[in-house]
């Protein structure tokens, strides 16, 4: 229940946090957060390991989990990648 608490108030709290945000900072506050999918894949295969009582519980969720975090982390890459050609000289 703990964890679920935790959860919970980190929706509200990353909510705030990005509602305060002005529009000009959307684009590189979104790049600069797929770093954090990285740490979502790592946490991902160890979900993959975790021994729980039901056998496929962990392996089906940590392959779900790897597969989202993935397109995350390559969309952010896209999205970087847009946003520094905007700045590129000609």
């Amino acid at each position: 229940m703990t964890t679920f608490t935790i959860f919970v108030l980190a929706i509200f709290v990353g909510f705030e946090i990005i509602t305060k945000v002005p529009p000009t900072l959307h684009t590189p506050l979104m790049s600069g957060s797929n770093a954090i999918s990285g740490i979502t894949l790592i946490g991902a295969i160890l979900a993959m390991q975790a021994d729980f009582q039901v056998a496929w519980l962990a392996p089906t969720l940590g392959f779900v989990a790897i597969v989202l975090a993935m397109i995350n982390v390559v969309g952010g890459f896209f999205v970087t990648h847009r946003m520094l050609a905007m700045f590129k000289k000609k």
